[in-house]
């Protein structure tokens, strides 16, 4: 039995609470609970799988790197140089000791939700974190990390993960993806194409990156051979086993230029004469370039679109990207991504997955574009949504249009590798949740229901992640 110093995470977590439904519910969980997890977009770095190192510490293990729980202790008061690990004199027990101080602050939040899960039910750790016990925990934690049983490689295998994508420069050699693939590890780690800097002439160092993309494939400096390069350096991925291609946007826009235009706007943005509206112009026709080429070769296309990077011109100054300080704008779909839909949205073999944090965007767009083109998948809740209330709310505005077999399955989308399992689960609870309430409703049949909860998490994302 639980005391006041002891928590136990109750079976029934993140499940309605009405008795009939719950009990729906539950058995529908259970299905699932233990399925391997299908993790085809995110940012763990290979070099933890290929290293195997043991984690250093605690906050190496859940704070550093981990910008939902940073950017809450800057929110609160925290200097982001106060949980880096040697930064004027810090040790990783301060850092740790600073996380329990705010934990208060992490109540109701994702990763408050996700942290205690991966606590209880990696660690087995049912003390819940505070001032007072923030040395005994990070003693309990320190002391598990030196175990062969917690390395990285054996908690891959451990959290059941079938597949697990990365997220890699086009340039990259892929020497780590290759070491993986020959090393005997139970479950597949697969690259991703992410060429947005490649592709954005407002990119910090466009001009430069361009000029280290045509030397390393020895293209000519024309628009011709740009794409070229951008096609062997596709090819090179798919060699290593990529599925998808991925692209993080500002702005969900798409123009379908001619030839001429094309290599016009080339020249202008490589010499930087371009203005901000042949800029944008370039960026939405690569995007369509982009399409063509997965038409071609078969990478699944993914579009993350509507943040606004680095807000904060003086946190990014002192600590670079990814620092928490990436912020939502509202966007429109059904105009902007016409041109690219018009061209591709009916080729049979294309599939274009379309993830949304401007939520405004879900019933009014995302799910009729999906209920209509065969290609368009829809994206799960992603960052800022992924989150129980959040993925609830994107089942119920997308289903009654465009139904389950036209979304993309769960999507962790992490830097945070113990978060995975945590984050699945999450969403496994919240969508038995959903469709029991459709059962109990009589507005889907139980057994219909128990088929799409098993595909939710094992045919649904294979098939548009064509696994």
């Amino acid at each position: 039995m639980s005391t006041p110093d002891t928590f136990h995470r109750d079976p029934a977590r993140l499940l309605p609470v009405d008795p009939t439904v719950r009990a729906i519910a539950l058995d529908l969980y259970a299905r699932v609970a233990d399925a391997p997890i299908i993790s085809p977009h995110g940012h763990v770095p290979p070099s933890l799988l290929v290293n195997d190192e043991p984690y250093a510490d605690p906050v190496a293990l859940l704070v550093t790197g981990d910008h939902y729980v940073t950017r809450l202790l800057h929110a609160g008061g925290v200097d982001l140089a106060d949980l880096v690990v040697g930064e004027a004199g810090r040790d990783a027990r301060a850092v740790w000791r600073t996380l329990a101080a705010h934990w208060h602050r992490f109540a109701g939040t994702a990763s408050g939700y996700w942290i205690e899960e991966e606590l209880d039910g990696v660690f087995g750790i049912t003390t819940p974190l505070g001032p007072e016990t923030a040395d005994a925990i990070f003693d309990e934690i320190v002391t598990a990390l030196a175990r062969p049983d917690f390395r990285p490689r054996a908690l891959f295998e451990r959290f059941g993960i079938e597949l697990l994508a990365t997220t890699d420069d086009p340039l990259d050699d892929l020497a780590e993806h290759a070491a993986l693939a020959s090393s005997g590890l139970r479950g597949r780690v697969v690259p991703t194409f992410r060429p947005d800097r490649y592709l954005d002439p407002d990119a910090p160092a466009f001009g430069d990156d361009v000029e280290r993309l045509l030397g390393a494939t020895g293209r000519p400096t024309d628009f011709a051979g740009y794409l070229g390069a951008l096609e062997e350096r596709r090819a090179h991925f798919i060699g290593h086993g990529a599925v998808s291609a991925d692209h993080g946007i500002e702005e969900p826009f798409t123009v379908d230029l001619d030839a001429a235009e094309g290599a016009r706007l080339f020249r202008a943005v490589l010499a930087g004469t371009a203005d901000a509206a042949e800029r944008r112009a370039f960026r939405g026709h690569m995007l369509v370039q982009m399409a063509r080429m997965s038409v071609d070769d078969g990478l699944v296309m993914t579009i993350h679109p509507g943040v606004l990077r680095n807000h904060s011109t003086t946190t990014h100054a002192r600590f670079g990207p990814d620092t928490g300080h990436d912020i939502p704008v509202a966007i429109e779909f059904t105009r902007g991504i016409r041109p690219l839909l018009e061209r591709f949205g009916l080729e049979r073999d294309f599939h274009l997955v379309l993830f949304a944090i401007d939520e405004t965007t879900y019933s009014r767009e995302l799910a009729p574009l999906a209920g209509f083109y065969p290609s368009v998948y829809l994206g799960a809740p992603w960052w800022f949504l992924d989150a129980p209330d959040a993925i609830a709310r994107h089942r119920a505005a997308v289903t009654e249009t465009a139904g389950f077999y036209r979304s993309s399955g769960f999507i962790d989308d992490t830097r945070a590798f113990l978060s995975i399992p945590a984050r699945h689960d999450t969403a496994r609870r919240v969508d038995a949740g959903f469709l029991a309430r459709l059962v109990a409703e009589g507005r889907v049949r139980l057994p219909a229901a128990e088929r799409v909860m098993d595909d939710l998490v094992g045919d649904i994302p294979r098939a548009v992640f064509k696994l």
